[in-house]
């Protein structure tokens, strides 16, 4: 994938987290589908990160999210930056799939969408400095 293509999919995912915050004040979002789609976004974002630096992953958009960060970065311990995000995102869907919702931080909606965010700032960032993508 080239940058050109690292650039539509970070324009694509950035519109998808947009969505997300201005949902937020109004609380029309349901946890369960935010930290689902949180997850595939994470997933897609280190999936056209790695491709585009000549790193190509053998997994999904829809494969486990641990399973995808431990292929991104094998080669470049430097991008382990975003581990926690993912496993807290990771942590999230699990506390729902096991019914704890009582172990959740105080409004883990907002969370899990400001973690998000956060995951796309730092690949962001790291492909603007490292890849030449466009300010986007």
């Amino acid at each position: 994938m080239a940058a050109l293509g690292l650039e539509a999919v970070m324009r694509e995912v950035d519109g998808e987290i947009r969505g997300l915050e201005q949902a937020l004040p109004g609380r029309d979002l349901a946890l369960q589908s935010t930290v689902d789609q949180a997850l595939r976004l994470a997933n897609r974002l280190m999936l056209a990160f790695a491709q585009t630096t000549g790193h190509p992953l053998d997994i999904g958009e829809d494969d486990d999210p641990l399973e995808v960060f431990k292929a991104f970065v094998k080669g470049d311990p430097s991008l382990n930056a975003i581990r926690d995000n993912v496993r807290e995102l990771v942590y999230y869907r699990n506390c729902l799939s096991s019914g704890r919702e009582d172990a959740l931080p105080v409004n883990p909606v907002a969370m899990a969408v400001r973690t998000i965010r956060h995951v796309y700032l730092y690949v962001r960032t790291r492909a603007i400095k490292e890849h030449g993508l466009k300010e986007v």
